[in-house]
């Protein structure tokens, strides 16, 4: 696992579930499976362009983009511009 997804999982499992006894993991459906919703989207994708120093045009992200942690980097290197 990488140190930028142990850090993504970290903040949904503390700030966004709430839940410390959860375990995901980067391949875990987030969306798909209810644990997150539409809006605590907005909070991850700051969570995500903090981690990646990339800049993520909201338009271009879908719900299904950040359904696992995998999605969610991928996404972010997919879309994301350097932030200056």
């Amino acid at each position: 696992m990488t140190e930028q997804a142990r850090q993504m999982i970290d903040f949904i499992v503390r700030e966004v579930i709430r839940n410390p006894r959860l375990e995901i993991r980067e391949d875990t459906p987030l969306v798909s499976s209810g644990l997150i919703d539409s809006l605590a989207l907005v909070d991850i994708l700051q969570k995500l362009e903090d981690l990646t120093n990339l800049r993520i045009p909201t338009g271009r992200v879908q719900p299904k983009d950040l359904d696992t942690v995998n999605l969610m980097l991928a996404t972010a290197h997919r879309v994301g511009k350097p932030q200056r």
